[in-house]
């Protein structure tokens, strides 16, 4: 029987070095792999390029590895909720690359599916597209994006088993399928980690093929970003 299940993080972290090449799914903070970041930063390592959707904020999230400078490149499309981020950008200690955020999503996605790149009209006649190839497709022009390269990728998912095949819950369903089997190790972080046959087969969302190591995160923060509330009467 096929069995992803690490004993903890530090185990599902296992090879992660200086210099490497990270994804990390979730949408804001929402579905974040928080365990393996708290993690990355108890490691130090560092010169890290990170693709991710966004950079967490100034004290949780990516924000975390952004304190300690563990972060040498940032690829991502929002980046507009980290003072720290905006500050090492802007001050040039931190390398940073903005894609439209289709974009991010079809790279990570020709990665996970095996192909070198894609062609998007996303960005075309603007900064984005200097210096890359172009082409026209039924009179329209077209960017050539390369899929992404990744070491690891770390997601994050409501129920998992022990085969690596995983379910998400509400909006953490966001970047987390498109990263999972897009990098050369996935590492899947789940709140229920089940024997395998414990999953209805009609409800798995992504197939434990994509996923290398797959562990129980101990706790979770679920942190909300912006949170706005009405008065009470």
């Amino acid at each position: 029987m096929i069995n992803k299940k690490v004993a903890n993080v530090a185990e599902a972290l296992h090879g992660v070095e200086d210099d490497m090449t990270f994804m990390f799914g979730g949408f804001g903070l929402s579905g974040i792999p928080e365990n393996a970041i708290s993690q990355l930063v108890k490691l130090g390592v560092k010169g890290l390029t990170c693709i991710s959707n966004n950079a967490g904020v100034d004290d949780f999230g990516l924000g975390l590895l952004l304190q300690q400078r563990q972060i040498k490149k940032m690829i991502s499309s929002y980046v507009g909720e980290n003072d720290e981020f905006e500050r090492q950008m802007l001050s040039g200690e931190l390398d940073v690359e903005l894609i439209p955020q289709g974009t991010l999503a079809e790279r990570c996605r020709a990665a996970q599916a095996g192909f070198p790149a894609i062609y998007t009209p996303a960005g075309f006649g603007t900064e984005v597209a200097e210096g890359k190839e172009t082409r026209e497709f039924d009179g329209k022009m077209h960017v050539l994006e390369y899929a992404f390269k990744a070491d690891f990728a770390f997601v994050k998912a409501w129920k998992g088993d022990e085969a690596g095949n995983l379910i998400f819950k509400g909006t953490a369903r966001n970047f987390n399928p498109n990263m999972c089997g897009a990098a050369k190790i996935t590492v899947a972080e789940v709140e229920e980690l089940l024997p395998v046959g414990a999953l209805d087969p009609n409800h798995i969302h992504i197939p434990g093929i994509f996923v290398k190591r797959i562990f129980k995160g101990e706790t979770y923060e679920k942190r909300i970003e912006q949170r706005t509330v009405r008065p009470r009467p």
